[in-house]
């Protein structure tokens, strides 16, 4: 059996590229208190654990590794699917330290569906093995988003990262994530779709990303948006029932 909602305080999304240590993270952080399956009517294995920091019982969900959130393979499609639709409370992003650059592409794509992100940047042992150095703080300044260094195979920065994100959880952090920004065409386009994002489903997600996708015509975003507003519009008529 899967860890439901109802058993947990807080469900925390872990990402990142492949071979990151992004698995070593999850593994480190839930122990013995895992579960594996695959995602519902996808073959790709979903694995999903728990820990427990200062009374409170965290979810934590390992989402397949990928390079990008553009649904090009089923790994991504899950991925992207369930930062949007999933909405978890907070989002690690695991990078590794020494091919920063090629990692901070999947951040940046992170940012536009949510702001609750802690950058977790692994490997440093490694890092500092080849000599690479770097600069943390004005990362984090960078990016706007807390970023915690750690070495997981040693077990290193793993305490400052269940802090991190219990702090973001609770509002003690707050974050102002660096955003991508387009053409003036496109922008002056997503300004016009974001109000009518809001007015057909709320604040539940990130209207801006919304416009962006349907802009490009991702059918993929398209369905999963067409099959969210079903469910919301029956359970809604069932409760006027």
């Amino acid at each position: 059996m899967g860890l439901t909602h109802q058993s947990v305080d807080y469900v925390i999304a872990l990402a990142g590229n492949p071979n990151t240590g992004k698995s070593t993270v999850f593994n480190a952080l839930t122990g013995l208190n895992q579960h594996t399956g695959n995602w519902p009517g996808k073959t790709v294995r979903r694995a999903e654990g728990r820990y427990i920091y200062k009374g409170l019982i965290f979810k934590l969900i390992d989402l397949p590794g990928t390079y990008s959130l553009m649904a090009n393979s089923a790994d991504e499609q899950v991925t992207r699917d369930y930062l949007c639709f999933g909405r978890p409370d907070a989002t690690v992003v695991v990078v590794d330290a020494t091919c920063l650059e090629r990692n901070l592409n999947l951040v940046l794509q992170v940012f536009e569906i949510t702001s609750k992100v802690v950058v977790c940047v692994n490997l440093i042992d490694e890092a500092e093995r080849k000599k690479i150095h770097i600069d943390f703080r004005a990362l984090a300044g960078k990016l706007g988003v807390p970023v915690v260094p750690t070495a997981a195979r040693r077990g290193y920065g793993l305490d400052k990262l269940v802090e991190t994100v219990s702090g973001m959880v609770s509002g003690h952090i707050t974050t102002n994530p660096c955003m991508v920004r387009y053409d003036k065409e496109i922008e002056d386009a997503v300004r016009k779709l974001e109000p009518k994002i809001k007015k057909l489903a709320g604040e539940e997600f990130n209207a801006r990303w919304l416009a962006v996708r349907l802009l490009e015509k991702d059918e993929t975003v398209i369905a999963a948006l067409e099959q969210w507003l079903k469910r919301k519009f029956t359970f809604a008529q069932g409760l006027e029932a």
